[in-house]
């Protein structure tokens, strides 16, 4: 789980941002993608223009790096093939099976705890992979921690069943919403890991909402890459 340092990029997306989609150019955001490669051996990444929906993508051989259009969550057994979630505030779940080896990648917004993108995705590990949810090893990136996850719009945003997950007036957890719905689907609570870092608070990672506070909201995608390795 990468911080926004380190890269290529400069102005609002300085340094290391991850995405084609946020206005830095093509040039500087393949120059970061080939870093994280390097850093992390492996040979190729898949991506998506994620759309905050629970589209579920499995990703067979490739030999290139592949940008997918319209998934949240994508799902592979391929050996040194990275699995890229960009966010600014939204989280990335990893999920690893280590008897099956098999991992996946979700990109969780708070449309994607409403959609509950994290049941979908477990459903088609078990049902295309034959995963054992006991097995499943879960981690939550940095992201919206519940000192800023404020939805003003809660009652007509959030259904009733996430309504206990507010701390105060307004302000919502998300980790711990993400953290109920991984135990739903079969994930035993000690195979789950908060990272428990808020991307707003910290200045180490890219904000979308820190950005609208303080300007024009353009901000550059922290990455959470999950691989297996070779």
């Amino acid at each position: 789980m990468f911080s926004r340092s380190g890269g290529t990029s400069n102005g609002g997306h300085s340094s290391l941002n991850l995405s084609f989609g946020v206005g830095d150019s093509k040039e500087n955001v393949l120059k970061n993608r080939e870093r994280v490669k390097q850093v992390l051996n492996i040979s190729h990444l898949v991506s998506s223009r994620q759309i905050h929906r629970d589209m579920v993508a499995l990703i067979e051989p490739i030999d290139s790096d592949l940008e997918l259009e319209g998934y949240d969550a994508l799902i592979t057994d391929q050996l040194e093939v990275g699995l890229l979630i960009q966010q600014a505030d939204c989280q990335a779940i990893l999920l690893h099976d280590p008897h099956r080896h098999v991992i996946a990648a979700i990109h969780n917004g708070w449309r994607g705890s409403v959609a509950n993108i994290i049941a979908t995705t477990i459903r088609s590990m078990q049902d295309h992979f034959f995963v054992r949810t006991e097995d499943i090893q879960a981690v939550i990136s940095p992201s919206l921690g519940p000192c800023c996850g404020e939805f003003v719009n809660y009652r007509r945003e959030l259904p009733p069943v996430l309504h206990a997950f507010q701390k105060k007036q307004a302000h919502f957890d998300f980790w711990a919403i993400s953290r109920r719905q991984l135990q739903q689907a079969g994930v035993p609570e000690s195979q789950i890991e908060t990272s428990a870092i808020c991307t707003v608070c910290n200045e180490e990672f890219f904000s979308y909402r820190r950005a609208r506070k303080l300007g024009n909201g353009v901000t550059g995608r922290n990455g959470s890459i999950i691989a297996l390795p070779a």
